[in-house]
C-alpha cells in the first residue's frame, strides 16, 4: 500500500524515533540537541556492528530481539532513514516543549 521509497525506509526511520524517544523518556533533564546526538550515535552504532561477523553475534542477530536490535546487514541508506527518524523525534519532543510550556 505504501510508495517502495516509504515502504523501503519507513522500518529504519521508526526504529531510530523509537531509540530517540526512549532517550528522551529515560533522560528527561537532558537538552533535546544532545538526546539527539546520543539517538544518533547509538543507531549508527549499532549499524556499523553489523560489519562485524563472529559466530558469537551472529548468533545473537539468529533470535528474534538480537536480530530486531543488532540487524543483519550494513547499508549506508540506513544512516539517512536513522537521520530522519531522529529529526521526526526532536520535531515531536520540542513540539510537546512548547505544547506544554516545558523547559530543558
Amino acid at each position: 500500500m505504501l510508495p517502495d521509497l516509504l515502504n523501503t525506509y519507513l522500518g529504519d526511520a521508526l526504529w531510530a524515533l523509537m531509540i530517540f524517544l526512549g532517550f528522551a523518556f529515560v533522560f528527561k533533564k537532558m537538552k533535546t540537541m544532545s538526546i539527539a546526538l546520543f539517538g544518533v550515535l547509538f543507531c549508527y552504532l549499532i549499524e556499523a556492528s553489523q560489519l562485524y561477523h563472529a559466530p558469537w553475534i551472529d548468533a545473537l542477530r539468529q533470535t528474534t530481539l538480537g536480530g530486531l536490535i543488532l540487524g543483519y546487514g550494513f547499508l549506508w541508506s540506513d544512516l539517512f532513514a536513522y537521520l530522519i527518524g531522529i529529526i521526526v523525534g526532536i520535531s515531536i519532543d520540542l513540539y510537546i516543549k512548547k505544547f506544554f510550556l516545558i523547559t530543558s
